[in-house]
């Protein structure tokens, strides 16, 4: 219908509806190929990072390539910081601060695009190896929120570190490459399934039960008792200098063994590991490292531990943020005292670039569908999180919440709002409320993924891309 056509009702409510349509279809054909390209960059990301550590040492790398120099050597040669310089602080391999300092003084506050790079997982326990039935397992415990039955019965790879007794460090990955082994957790065929199968969901597979199978050669050695296990203690001696006692100061991560792949014949989908909290973060990381003069100085924060609670000196509820703002406001304005970094925080506005659940036809039930997010309709507002009444939530201001939609809407960035699933179905939260409670306006902004927390989670290229102009522009232009 022409706009002609239609009745004086039809246009009034036209311009006063509020609609959200396909991202897809305001897109042009330039923009649809940009799109594309990022999102190759992305799964390469992926790829490169499977754990918080690995995604930390490609950040550093790809800052270097763009500029940035390590805040421990700016401190050092005692060199002042001026507008437009770039810098970098790493908080032990696992947490990353990135600043580029803008034209107004940090007392005037800075732009803030807070991510986190753990995803869950699973962890072996410090004592992992044990021989049982003529194998050799491996015992674990699993980190963050999963369903543990997703794990069983996928090829798995094993990344990590372990701190040999001298202190030398041993950096290990194994089933990535084509011709490396790969590991797996098993399960009951569905013969002798019938008790399991009358279990519920979450008991089906215990936190106890998610033993990795590790080997089955035994040592040619009729004197030793546990001969398998003495086989595969022999060849990670040979191939890494390692002895089961190092074990005790070990992270070892257990993570699936696939690559990024694209979803859907029209490949409009990424499929990968770890996309919670991965795709916000590298946006964000992207974002910033395409950065020149902004207005206010901008951080890009990524952080560990936010699927465990965010504990811990590596995640966002330590000093870590506070530490590196404190030093950048001395090497800005040649001293420093307490109410510098008070007003700084309190002025500081903050993108928390989270995921968000987006509807699933399959699972449609447990969404509120007039406020829930959906794949290939932009970046997601997400006001409050949360559960229970929003406990746990940081939930944004409103004056910050019109704000936000402004700069997207001068941005040409799509951008959709969403919630965390129907009242009382359950909820979730981020690292928003440790941010807010710092004296930051904070409003959760980020992608919306089908599959959450499973071992293979789903994106949309256009979101992911939105999302990356979304963080830029805020960096660049938003005061």
């Amino acid at each position: 219908m022409s706009e002609q056509e239609k009745s004086q009702g039809q246009k009034i409510f036209d311009e006063l509806k509020y609609e959200v349509k396909n991202g897809w279809e305001a897109v042009s054909a330039n923009e649809n190929k940009t799109i594309l390209d990022f999102s190759e960059e992305y799964k390469k990301f992926l790829d490169k990072g499977k754990t918080e550590r690995e995604c930390i040492q490609e950040a550093v790398r790809l800052a270097r390539e763009k500029g940035f120099t390590a805040l421990d050597e700016i401190i050092k040669t005692k060199k002042e910081l001026k507008k437009g310089d770039k810098v970098y602080a790493v908080n032990r391999d696992k947490a990353i601060i990135l600043a580029v300092i803008g034209e107004k003084s940090l007392e005037e506050g800075v732009n803030i695009v807070g991510a986190h790079m753990d995803a869950p997982r699973i962890d072996l326990k410090q004592n992992p190896i044990y021989e049982d039935s003529e194998m050799v397992l491996l015992k674990t415990h699993y980190y963050g929120g999963i369903k543990k039955y997703q794990w069983t019965t996928l090829p798995l790879a094993i990344h990590g570190v372990v701190v040999k007794k001298d202190g030398q460090k041993v950096n290990i990955v194994i089933g990535e490459e084509e011709d490396d082994p790969v590991f797996c957790i098993t399960d009951l065929l569905p013969h002798l399934a019938q008790e399991q199968m009358q279990k519920k969901m979450s008991e089906g597979i215990t936190g106890e039960g998610l033993n990795v199978l590790f080997g089955s050669i035994p040592y040619n050695d009729d004197k030793v008792k546990e001969k398998i296990k003495l086989n595969i203690l022999s060849i990670i001696h040979d191939k890494y200098g390692i002895k089961e006692e190092d074990f005790i100061s070990a992270e070892i991560e257990i993570v699936p063994a696939f690559k990024a792949k694209d979803v859907g014949l029209d490949r409009g989908l990424v499929g990968a590991y770890g996309q919670d909290d991965r795709v916000c973060g590298y946006t964000a990381l992207k974002a910033i490292l395409d950065l020149d003069n902004p207005q206010k100085t901008a951080v890009c924060l990524l952080v560990d531990k936010e699927e465990i609670g965010s504990m811990g000196n590596t995640g966002m509820q330590s000093r870590f943020f506070e530490n590196i703002l404190a030093e950048l406001c001395e090497l800005t304005e040649g001293h420093y005292n307490d109410l510098m970094l008070r007003r700084a925080l309190s002025n500081s506005k903050c993108l928390s670039a989270d995921v968000s659940a987006a509807v699933d036809p399959n699972y449609e039930g447990v969404h509120d569908k007039r406020n829930a997010p959906y794949i290939s309709k932009g970046v997601v507002i997400t006001k409050y999180t949360g559960a229970r009444g929003k406990a746990g939530s940081n939930d944004a201001h409103a004056e910050f919440v019109g704000e936000i939609r402004a700069l997207f809407n001068n941005n040409n960035i799509q951008w959709q709002t969403g919630e965390l699933g129907k009242v009382d179905q359950g909820g979730g939260g981020t690292i928003a409320q440790f941010v807010a409670n710092l004296g930051a306006d904070v409003v959760d902004c980020g992608v919306a993924l089908l599959s959450m927390h499973a071992p293979f989670e789903i994106a949309s290229k256009l979101d992911i891309y939105m999302a990356y102009k979304a963080y830029h522009a805020f960096y660049k232009t938003f005061s």
